[in-house]
């Protein structure tokens, strides 16, 4: 279906826009009523998240579906990692306040068993300066919230009265750090608020998409917290929910306006014009957001339980911002009528002029000025214009410096790996940092990713003393790459074995995961090893992102392409603007490789140094990408069409179109870049690469692709742009557009 004709869509939206201007008090109260239900509900009943990677299929979860069966997998373990800057933690008068610790910690709800420092379990270093209590809880990961680790940490009191350092790790660390700073939010919000001001020139008008944006953003995000009582929701979804749901809640609502306010300039009664806004900008609105979640979507494909809870969280509030654009805000512009423009901070610039028929003017760039807001014919160009006709006049060069910008920026992704983030990543001051450092100094690297190796034994081991248990003991001790081991232990009537082996590498490093598929293979005869764990499962899931990939990129860029010819009925405009989101892609994936996998500007975004790019990150992202991306297509490619329908010229085509959008899409790119950037300041690497990833996506994506490439490519291409077959050809031209944006 085309976003702009006469299509059951249009009728659609526009009939909900009348609805919404007869009855705005309505829609808007039925707005506020599901936000105040679902933010209480998610304040009362909690937004549980779970950060266990579970992965069907591999070898880790076969692991780990062996210790269930076996009984092993029940409950949670935290730990409380424990520092004397002098002395040891084994003093007898620190072994008392220790002693006391452990007593106040097994008092606190949901613990069930402390384990203490003891240098024969291995939980002592060398030294005697750092140690861990293992705190057994009987809730899933998912019920370890912040009060819960705030309170185990608190019980532990008496131990840092006697000059004992405690830190949580592990899964406490995680809960205690949960919420984090809002500091990026508030970023994001300040500055769009700040271009929203700019744009519209008026305090009011600015406020109407920021709250249409808040208002569908708080029903999203709660929604997608009470959803982690039913599924397993990580941690990151509610953190990128929130950095989508703001740039494209902005950006639709900030589409819708710029509409409706040209509507008003030009006379059109406020009823008429919301009706007509959402039914124009409506359409355009609804197959952006439809083309990203559809582009989320190819993420079922991959087969990662991970990435698919991310994609229809994220989804869910792309919907919203949607649902929001063209109901909730047609209902607070119908409210608010004429008064729009009120608290404005400089004159409003005069209605624009019809646009004029084609001629010497227009072709040269007169048709611009006018699309953008010049008088009819004049040769005054606005910046976007005056850009316009520079590249359409000369198309191959502009290309070539084009292509060139973004090679530079994408070279650095022919050098991407994809690895694990480890809690030595995180910023340093971060409980999980200080834990995770204590704990690699005292024993080693390896001891923050230890591994579970489990292997089946049949027939079932009668003792420890079976040999097939000796012998797989001393294969793992043996194997290059291990620390130590711990000792075996028989579960599930001795048909499971089960041992801790310690990496003498950190958990991401490259070795660690040569050292997770070595072991899989260092059974005795007959006996079937396997490798789980956290570290072994993201060794699996870097695996299992590679061989998928491909498909994904195939699944998503296939979609896309058939709604962007189901869009404007062009076959090779649809592929183009397909390519050209790649492009802009791979430029952030560049930026990606260089910043934190080589460390270019690491201190920057608050790391101390490189970091591996999480491997399910770029999967994530390219879903993510291709669909944000499209929207801007969408936007420009509209309006590039209406003017090849009204003049039959393509380079004045293109360069109307260019000029008559670049106002508004700069505004909502800055708005969107803005947002993203702003969470380079969360404390996770993994917000970090998502932010940053996203920020220059959209950047390139509206200035280098939008600004000269795809103008360029347009220009080159002249007619073949709009070529299509004959049966689509005459069926369109009986369709008399419809103006989007």
């Amino acid at each position: 279906m085309r976003v702009d004709d006469g299509n059951l869509v249009h009728r659609a939206l526009g009939g909900l826009g009348r609805f919404c201007a007869r009855r705005p008090r309505t829609a808007l109260a039925g707005w506020l009523l599901l936000a105040v239900a679902l933010v209480g509900a998610a304040a009362v009943l909690g937004r549980p998240v779970d950060n266990d990677v579970a992965l069907p299929g591999s070898d880790a979860q076969q692991a780990r579906d062996l210790l269930g069966r076996a009984g092993s997998g029940d409950g949670t373990d935290g730990q409380l990692v424990l520092y004397a800057d002098g002395g040891r933690l084994d003093d007898p008068a620190r072994q008392d306040a220790l002693a006391r610790a452990i007593r106040e910690i097994a008092g606190v709800p949901h613990v069930t068993d402390v384990d203490g420092v003891d240098a024969a379990a291995g939980t002592l270093s060398p030294d005697g300066r750092t140690g861990w209590l293992t705190v057994r809880l009987d809730v899933s990961p998912r019920q370890v919230d912040k009060a819960l680790a705030r309170a185990v940490t608190d019980a532990a009191a008496p131990a840092g009265a006697a000059g004992i350092e405690v830190t949580p790790g592990g899964v406490l660390a995680s809960a205690a750090e949960r919420g984090g700073s809002r500091d990026s939010e508030l970023l994001g919000l300040a500055v769009a608020a700040l271009v929203l001001l700019l744009a519209f020139g008026g305090l009011v008008a600015a406020a109407v998409p920021l709250v249409t944006a808040l208002v569908t953003l708080a029903c999203a995000v709660s929604a997608v917290g009470l959803a982690g009582h039913l599924a397993a929701v990580p941690s990151v979804a509610g953190t990128l929910a929130t950095m989508v749901g703001l740039g494209v809640g902005i950006d639709y609502a900030l589409f819708l306006v710029t509409r409706h306010r040209r509507l008003l300039a030009e006379g059109v009664p406020v009823p008429e014009a919301v009706a007509r806004s959402v039914a124009g900008s409506g359409s355009a609105v609804v197959f952006a957001g439809g083309t990203v979640v559809v582009a989320l979507g190819g993420l079922a494909v991959a087969g990662v339980p991970i990435l698919g809870t991310l994609g229809w969280t994220t989804g869910l509030v792309v919907v919203a911002a949607v649902a929001g654009a063209v109901t909730l805000l047609p209902a607070l512009l119908t409210l608010l009528g004429h008064r729009l423009d009120r608290l404005r901070i400089r004159r409003r610039p005069p209605a624009p002029a019809s646009p004029a028929a084609p001629g010497p003017a227009t072709a040269t760039g007169g048709g611009a000025a006018t699309a953008s807001g010049g008088g009819t014919g004049e040769r005054r160009l606005t910046g976007w214009a005056r850009q316009a006709d520079r590249v359409t006049r000369r198309p191959w060069r502009w290309a070539i410096l084009a292509l060139l910008l973004l090679g530079v920026l994408a070279a650095p992704a022919l050098d991407l790996r994809l690895g694990q983030v480890d809690p030595g990543d995180s910023p340093v001051g971060t409980a999980g940092r200080t834990s995770y450092d204590r704990l690699a100094a005292g024993f080693g690297p390896g001891v923050n990713g230890p591994l579970t190796v489990v292997a089946e034994l049949e027939p079932p081991a009668a003792s420890g003393a079976d040999a097939r248990v000796g012998e797989l003991s001393a294969r793992v001790a043996g194997t290059a790459g291990v620390a130590r081991v711990a000792p075996v232990r028989l579960a599930d009537g001795g048909r499971v074995a089960v041992l801790t082996a310690y990496p003498r590498t950190a958990p991401g490093d490259p070795a660690t995961a040569g050292l997770v598929r070595t072991l899989r293979t260092v059974g005795p005869p007959g006996v079937a090893v396997h490798v789980g764990g956290a570290t072994a499962t993201r060794v699996d899931l870097a695996d299992r992102v590679g061989e998928r990939m491909p498909w994904v990129i195939a699944v998503v860029v296939g979609l896309a392409t058939v709604l962007l010819y189901a869009a404007f009925r062009a076959p090779v405009v649809a592929v183009k603007a397909a390519v050209m989101n790649l492009v802009s892609i791979g430029a952030a994936y560049g930026v990606l490789t260089a910043v934190f996998a080589w460390g270019w500007g690491a201190g920057l975004t608050g790391l101390s140094g490189p970091v591996p790019v999480e491997s399910y990150l770029p999967m994530m992202l390219f879903a993510l990408l291709f669909g944000l991306s499209m929207d801007y297509e969408v936007f420009l490619l509209t309006a590039v069409q209406e003017s090849w329908r009204a003049t039959g010229d393509n380079l004045v085509a293109v360069r109307e179109g260019l000029a008559g959008t670049g106002q508004v899409i700069t505004s909502a790119a800055l708005i969107m870049v803005t947002v993203f950037a702003g969470f380079v300041l969360q404390d996770d690497p993994v917000i970090k690469m998502f932010g940053l990833g996203m920020a220059v996506a959209v950047a390139v994506d509206a200035t280098v692709v939008r600004g000269l490439l795809v103008p360029a490519t347009m220009a080159l291409l002249g007619r073949a742009n709009w070529w299509r077959p004959a049966r689509r050809r005459r069926a369109a031209e009986r369709t008399p557009p419809v103006p989007v944006g």
